[in-house]
């Protein structure tokens, strides 16, 4: 048994070790049986003072599954020659127990793709992607229909938007570090097929519109690149094999009817 406190609990709430193990098996065996409980409630572990009147017991839990919990076991006595009672009776982890994560609002555990047919995902009011449309966006494009106010969108991207989906867009599946941007003959910037974004974003990405390239419809950093570049020249010749010829001078070779 581990040391008590300095502060030395009344001697009967610590001699009655007993009594909470009982309390202990009494509550384990309204979910597992009598026989199953007296098993589960292990070895006596250490000794803790709540006030001047009560006390815990923490014994060690021999569930399958609960390594590490621990049964706690408070008691009670109201005074000298007063009996000592039970308080509560209680399963919990102790310091190396096995515990479940922390749990994750439903808005924080969402990823990119999660959402399916029907699905809503409201934005956080103070989502700092978003700014109210009157305000300062700081992108030209932006200011030109400031004018919407009460008419068009009450929300535009911000300037931390419009960074984050950038560098979204530079590092994902269409972006100049892809290995097909890598074995492309040239970039999306010099494409036919390049429909470019508005505003401040358009220097650097737009919208592929060549229905048998990969990314069709699909925003494509100007460093992309695929193998149906509108620029593609594919050198004609025959689309059969012709085998080259082989001359032979080590045979005699001798005239037909001879």
């Amino acid at each position: 048994m581990s040391a008590v406190p300095t502060l030395d609990p009344p001697r009967l709430l610590a001699d009655a070790v007993a009594l909470a193990r009982s309390a202990a098996i009494d509550e384990a065996s309204t979910e597992i049986g009598p026989d199953a409980a007296v098993e589960s409630v292990g070895e006596h572990l250490e000794s803790r003072l709540e006030s001047d009147n009560t006390l815990t017991h923490f014994f060690a839990a021999r569930h399958a599954g609960y390594r590490g919990w621990r049964w706690a076991v408070t008691l009670a006595c109201a005074g000298e020659g007063e009996p000592v009672t039970v308080s509560e009776v209680v399963l919990l982890p102790g310091p190396d127990a096995l515990v479940a994560p922390t749990w994750v609002p439903w808005n924080e555990r969402v990823r990119p793709g999660d959402l399916g047919v029907g699905d809503l995902l409201p934005t956080d009011p103070d989502d700092d992607r978003l700014v109210p449309a009157h305000l300062a966006s700081d992108d030209p494009a932006v200011e030109e229909v400031a004018v919407e106010i009460g008419l068009g969108r009450t929300r535009v991207l911000s300037r931390e938007g419009r960074l984050d989906a950038a560098q979204r867009w530079q590092d994902g599946p269409h972006g100049p570090s892809a290995p097909m941007a890598k074995a492309a003959p040239g970039t999306c910037g010099t494409c036919a097929f390049f429909v470019p974004l508005a505003g401040s974003l358009r220097a650097g990405f737009g919208v592929c519109a060549n229905e048998y390239s990969p990314a069709d419809g699909k925003v494509v950093s100007v460093e992309f690149g695929c193998g149906a570049h509108s620029d593609v020249v594919v050198e004609g010749g025959s689309p059969v094999h012709v085998s080259a010829l082989v001359y032979d001078d080590g045979v005699d070779l001798e005239p037909a009817g001879s």
